[in-house]
């Protein structure tokens, strides 16, 4: 039973963590603010309005 509710429960926070992450998107698009990121040890600034345009053409 102890499984079930663990499983119950990482539902929930998966479903939780998406949801932020998409607010996340959607307000950084509406300000036009770019997302920063690390990759590869270093700080980079994604701007969203511009992956749109790429990922359309």
């Amino acid at each position: 039973m102890d499984e079930d509710k663990s499983d119950e429960l990482s539902e929930k926070i998966i479903f939780a963590m998406s949801k932020g992450y998409d607010d996340l998107i959607k307000y950084k698009k509406s300000k036009d603010s770019p997302l920063v990121v690390l990759r590869d040890g270093k700080i980079v600034r994604i701007k969203l309005w511009e992956e749109d345009s790429e990922s359309s053409s």
